[in-house]
Order: structure tokens, then sequence, then C-alpha cells
């Protein structure tokens, strides 16, 4: 299967900083947008959300900043399932532009399938659980996931 693209944009005025460089709380929103196309692939769209009164929220989210996006820039997310039960999903996003090879910036994310009128956690319906199998079966050939598993800390 080719990269699962799942958010493209160009980048905003308005998400430039003082360095002429995409400020890192919108890579993140990029991010976040990929999330939502995602939910929209796998059934949980915002009409499910409302019957089902279902949704996912993110439980932890690791960014990795890889090279600068400046302003104008084409860019896309591409996702890959790193893993997923019947609560929850290990999601890895990518950041691409035109011309460039390596992932401009990465986000590995874990995500909660929650009943909103808890809110408590809930198990994904069937056929969701089936969409996500699906994916992950399309995905078998994809390379590993750079940037999975990182902690934070200073060498000692």
């Amino acid at each position: 299967m080719p990269a699962l693209i799942t958010y493209q944009t160009p980048v905003q005025a308005d998400w430039v900083d003082y360095n002429g460089h995409l400020r890192d709380a919108f890579y993140l929103l990029i991010f976040s947008y990929a999330t939502d196309a995602f939910m929209d692939r796998i059934g949980l769209d915002s009409d499910n959300r409302s019957a089902s009164g279902n949704s996912l929220f993110t439980l932890e989210c690791h960014l990795n900043y890889l090279h600068e996006v400046k302003l104008g820039t084409q860019v896309w997310v591409q996702t890959q399932i790193i893993g997923f039960d019947r609560k929850r999903l290990h999601l890895y996003h990518s950041l691409h532009r035109e011309g460039f090879d390596e992932a401009l910036a990465a986000s590995e994310q874990m995500l909660l399938h929650v009943d909103l009128a808890g809110p408590r956690s809930a198990p994904f319906a069937p056929g969701v659980m089936e969409r996500l199998q699906g994916i992950v079966d399309e995905q078998v050939d994809l390379p590993a996931a750079e940037f999975v598993g990182r902690v934070i800390g200073l060498p000692t």
C-alpha cells in the first residue's frame, strides 16, 4: 500500500513565527487535523460521534521536529497504525513536502475510544475494528515508523 495520506495543507501566514518557520504548536495542529481525517476514514466521523456518543481522546503525544518548514510550503501527513486493541489506537503521523525524502516532523500518538456520557473508555464498534484491521493489513509492507518509542532525557 502506498502511504495513507490523511491531511494536506499549505503552511498559512499566521502559523509562522518570527524566524520564518512553522510555529511548534502548528505542527501539532496539522497532526490533529490528520487524526480527525483518520477518524472519518475508520467510521468515527461527526455523524457517527453524534449517533453513538463515542469519540477518540488523545492520551499521549510525542512530537519530533526534524526539519524546518516555511511559509507557503505545501505539506501532507502520512498516517500509519502502529497497533490497536479493543479500546486504544497507537498512531504514527509523519509530515512531508515535495522534493524532500525525509520526514519534516513525526508524531506518535496513543488514542482512547471514549463514551462521552461518562466520560469513560469504551470498546470500538465491530465495524471500526474491521476498518482498523483492514488498514493494518494494507500497511504490512510499510517500513517501520522511525520515531516511535522515544524517550526524552539528557545523556548520563
